[in-house]
């Protein structure tokens, strides 16, 4: 039973908590609503080139995710060892 709803999960999706500053951007894609590969992967490459996020907000300076996105997932975003 478990096992089937794990699969279901990776198949339809599944918002889950993910660390934006140390995930992957397939982790990013897959646990985030809303959040496809391009988005995923601008994310990781913003993070690269202007450091660490320090809240959820600062996702808006990401091309391609606005405040209707953020607002979707701010439970599931997190930051160092909290969520905000």
């Amino acid at each position: 039973m478990v096992a089937t709803a794990l699969l279901l999960a990776s198949t339809v999706g599944f918002a889950g908590p993910v660390n934006i500053n140390t995930a992957s951007a397939e982790q990013i894609a897959t646990e985030l609503k809303g959040i496809g590969n391009a988005k995923a992967q601008a994310i990781v490459d913003y993070r690269t080139q202007h450091g660490a996020f320090k809240s959820a907000d600062e996702l808006v300076r990401v091309k391609g995710i606005g405040e209707k996105t953020i607002a979707a997932n701010r439970e599931y975003i997190l930051i160092g060892d909290s969520d905000q």
